[in-house]
């Protein structure tokens, strides 16, 4: 299996667009947890049936969340996605959550190329109420019959915040490996160079 943290990036979050890898499906009471170290998927635990989740989650390659894991994506499908894809995904924007007193935002997204309703989420008003409460519902109680009271779910806030939550988390991931910015430097200075040598002979 494939590093995805090592195969791909973030994506062009600044246009609104995110690379996403799925780790459990709509439906499912599986938690599923990529494992950084190791590179593959683990079963962390079973949830109760009763909180199956609500919408596909996943994460977001090269970032780091305050909790230290891999920034969360709650992703919005018609029907449930695989463990283990990645995919094109446009952001909606953010729910704002607390986990046992550490922040741990999700980024909400829909596929970016998503034929079957035209498209039509372009932010996140344009979701069903009902989606929203839902997804908030279940965050809210999820570990209720374990650690009760321990989660909540602060707010939902848009694109520009969403974008916030991205870049502070890849600031994270490339504090923690600063050998990947030292390769995204020198991309850029390639990528200077190759623009000033087409402009010279043109």
């Amino acid at each position: 299996m494939a590093d995805f943290n090592k195969v791909l990036t973030p994506g062009d979050y600044e246009n609104g667009e995110l690379n996403v890898v799925i780790e459990i499906p709509t439906g499912s009471n599986h938690k599923i947890e990529w494992d950084r170290e190791h590179a593959c998927f683990m079963l962390d635990r079973v949830e109760p049936i009763a909180f199956a989740k609500p919408c596909n989650y996943g994460f977001i390659p090269q970032t780091i969340d305050e909790d230290g894991d891999e920034l969360d994506v709650l992703m919005i499908t018609d029907q449930p996605l695989t463990t283990g894809i990645w995919m094109k995904a446009k952001i909606l924007g953010v729910m704002k959550f607390v986990d046992g007193g550490e922040v741990d935002d999700k980024i909400i997204c829909v596929p970016a190329d998503d034929r079957n309703n035209g498209d039509c989420y372009e932010k996140l008003e344009d979701l069903p109420k009902q989606t929203l409460k839902q997804i908030e519902f279940h965050f809210n109680h999820y570990k209720d019959l374990k650690k009760p009271g321990t989660t909540e779910v602060k707010a939902f806030e848009g694109l520009k915040e969403a974008k916030e939550v991205i870049a502070a988390s890849i600031k994270r991931y490339e504090e923690a490996h600063p050998e990947l910015a030292v390769k995204k430097g020198m991309k850029s200075f390639a990528d200077s160079a190759k623009a000033a040598i087409k402009d010279m002979r043109s």
